[in-house]
């Protein structure tokens, strides 16, 4: 197993009767590992019955209870995300990972505020998931474009995760995490980097930020002061304009703030080889590797 999940990891679907979940447990089931690992449903309407032969139960609680859990990952429409959240972390699951997009911000500020002490991890909202390749995979990436190898990847945007991984077919990759790019949300650059730095699977890290806020510049200095693995990182958002928000709800460039050159020059002053050029990511990681 390398960082947050692995071939052994009991997961629930919380929303498993929706189109998009139901698309995505089917394809997740079929991955890897996928059949032993997907063993729950949650929907509180439909206890009792079944999806393609995974039981469908009305609560997280006893999701958890009859089959195991410990992981929950959410398709549960946006008004109604982060009350699902809320209930897997009352059910002490111990990773929760939310696709959702569109989630009200003032519902994350009261669940993130709920969480406090909590022992769930949140991944997400209005992220693509977490891959460990050849293992299980969580989400809505393509499964096929991961080979199992020693690279980390986290990413902030979803298709540059997938762009990355693309790039370092013949590398491969250790586990792939999209944390996704809401502005108030659960896992940090930061906090990722810290498993990466201390998984013995892991060789370096491929860091994909955006514009906006101060994650990537703070995860920059932690990585100059503790990361014993080389990174290579790339920002995406050079050419945004100032208080226009690109792609997701959290690239935005405020008060001057959360631009991509003042990310870049932040990375490159605390070690990190950065390009500026997303067709370079795998080529620059190789030639840290090959260092």
């Amino acid at each position: 197993m390398s960082i947050l999940i692995g071939k052994d990891t009991k997961v629930m679907t919380q929303g498993i009767t929706g189109k998009t979940g139901a698309f995505h447990t089917r394809l997740c089931r079929d991955y890897a590992n996928g059949k032993s690992c997907f063993v729950a449903g949650v929907n509180p309407n439909k206890a009792g019955e079944s999806f393609e032969g995974i039981p469908i139960y009305g609560t997280v609680k006893e999701a958890k209870a009859q089959t195991g859990a410990t992981v929950s990952v959410i398709y549960v429409p946006p008004p109604l995300a982060a009350a699902a959240i809320d209930e897997a972390v009352d059910a002490e699951l111990d990773l929760v990972i939310c696709i959702t997009e569109g989630v009200p911000v003032r519902d994350m500020v009261a669940t993130r505020r709920r969480m406090q002490g909590r022992r769930t991890v949140l991944i997400g909202p209005n992220c693509p998931g977490v891959i460990t390749p050849d293992e299980i995979k969580i989400g809505i990436m393509p499964g096929h474009i991961h080979k199992k190898g020693r690279v980390g990847v986290v990413s902030r945007s979803g298709t540059l995760t997938y762009e990355a991984v693309g790039q370092l077919s013949d590398v491969g990759q250790s586990t792939c995490v999209g944390i996704g790019g809401d502005p108030v949300n659960g896992l940090k650059h930061i906090d990722v980097m810290r498993m990466f730095n201390e998984d013995p699977d892991t060789d370096a890290v491929i860091m994909v930020g955006e514009i906006g806020g101060d994650d990537e510049e703070n995860c920059a200095r932690w990585i100059k002061d503790n990361m014993t693995k080389p990174v290579v990182g790339f920002i995406a958002g050079v050419t945004a304009p100032p208080g226009k928000r690109m792609g997701h709800a959290g690239a935005i460039i405020s008060g001057g703030k959360g631009t991509a050159q003042e990310k870049l020059a932040v990375m490159e002053e605390c070690g990190i080889k950065v390009t500026r050029n997303p067709a370079e990511m795998g080529r620059l990681l190789r030639s840290v590797l090959h260092a």
